[in-house]
């Protein structure tokens, strides 16, 4: 018998724990640990900080859920790893040893990098339930007493389409509440043009996306470095191509939102051989880290390097699609070593996004991910809004079922059916 643990119970960790389960022998014992009891669909969280959802729609047990497919849950944060003897200390003092372990936590969020970001700032988030909570609580307020709003991220962010699709949707909720006349709108961003998207632009991202844009009447600044957070302004230091400071700005606002960068958890960072600097888990090409092979990792704590430079850094995304064939690879990894043979599959890397905007949307698909592709496209239209209120549905009951299915490669065959039914 192995014990395999997966840390972290994200989108990544719970669909591990399935197809983990489905791939390991009847005698393995798989474990899922986490600090939160509950299972969070983060790409509704927008919809959360407009009050389109209910935190209640978009989470479930995850013991409870869990429980069902003998799959263990443990409701403990992870304190530290300790790889050189295989076990994981506990925040209420408890090790737990294993044979094989699956990082699967998501980020840390640095909002510390920048002076006054953040909930415990001056801006709100969209990237934990908790974040979409306060920031409707903030909405309320701000659509009560409206006035300028800055969206978008900060350097060093590797996830802009929540920063769009947020923008997007409150650009809607305004015209529907009919006070869009009263909110000039700011995009702030550390990308080298509005559609890059981490993503060296997938197919005419940066053309439909500056139309969009221009329809709507949001101002952006890109390759801008946010500097500081005050109460009501921001401090924005626009830069040129070559990454010289061109323009500074104070931009004032009402109401904020800035994605911050991210950092490798407390739990694994600064740990040798095991992280890279920012904290992120190296792996090989099979999702195994080099230095302790029995240690696999997936999702965004996974270590990636830039598509390429730019004048003020950007991370590469990790979007469901390629977080899911990270998880599939893993599992029959680690069943190989448990039956003997030599890890052989490898992640896909193929990436598939759906942007909700309110009342339209936008998808794009990269295959694979890091250029050159086989397929670089990119589409707007009303069919993505309704498509991404499909998704989360399917995906939510997919979970409760507790199936290991390949939702997003799914997603990914109707993307590539629709394409081919416009001529694309």
């Amino acid at each position: 018998m192995a014990h395999i643990i997966i840390v972290g119970s994200g989108l990544g960790g719970m669909t591990m724990a399935y197809e983990m389960r489905e791939n390991a022998r009847p005698t393995d014992r798989i474990t899922v640990v986490s600090n939160n009891p509950k299972f969070h669909f983060v790409p509704s969280n927008p919809w959360v900080a407009v009050n389109w959802r209910k935190r209640e729609e978009i989470e479930l047990d995850a013991g409870a859920t869990l429980g069902k497919h003998k799959i263990d849950f443990i409701c403990v944060g992870v304190k530290r790893l300790h790889p050189e003897s295989n076990r994981v200390e506990l925040d209420d003092g408890r090790f737990l040893d294993y044979d094989f372990l699956i990082v699967s936590t998501g980020p840390k969020l640095a909002f510390d990098e920048v002076e006054g970001m953040g909930p415990q700032g001056h801006t709100q988030s969209i990237c934990h339930v908790d974040h979409a909570v306060e920031a409707e609580s903030a909405w309320q307020k701000f659509v009560a007493d409206p006035g300028p709003i800055v969206a978008g991220a900060v350097q060093g962010a590797s996830c802009f389409g929540p920063a769009y699709e947020f923008t997007m949707i409150m650009e809607t909720d305004l015209r529907r509440r009919k006070i869009r006349d009263q909110v000039p709108m700011t995009f702030v961003t550390p990308e080298p043009y509005i559609g890059h998207l981490g993503l060296g632009g997938v197919g005419d991202s940066k053309g439909l996306m500056e139309s969009i844009f221009r329809s709507k009447h949001i101002k952006a600044i890109c390759n801008a470095r946010v500097t500081k957070v005050e109460a009501g302004q921001m401090f924005v230091t626009e830069h040129d191509e070559d990454g010289k400071p061109k323009k500074d700005h104070v931009l004032p606002f009402k109401y904020s939102m800035l994605l911050p960068a991210f950092k490798g958890v407390d739990a694994v960072f600064g740990i040798d051989g095991l992280t890279n600097p920012r904290g992120f888990i190296s792996i090989d090409a099979h999702q195994r880290n080099p230095k302790y092979p029995n240690i696999y990792a997936i999702g965004v704590c996974v270590a990636i390097p830039p598509v390429e430079v730019t004048p003020i850094p950007t991370g590469t995304p990790k979007t469901g699609y390629m977080i899911e064939s990270m998880v599939t690879a893993t599992a029959k990894n680690i069943r190989a070593v448990l039956d003997g043979r030599t890890p052989s599959e490898k992640a896909t890397w193929n990436a598939v996004c759906l942007a909700d905007f309110g009342d339209t949307g936008a998808a794009f698909v990269a295959l694979p991910q890091i250029p050159p592709r086989n397929v670089n496209w990119f589409g707007e239209g009303k069919w993505v809004h309704l498509a991404k209120i499909g998704f989360e549905k399917y995906f939510m009951h997919k979970l409760r079922k507790g199936t290991s299915e390949t939702i997003y490669e799914k997603l990914v065959m109707d993307a590539l059916g629709i394409m081919k039914l416009k001529g694309k």
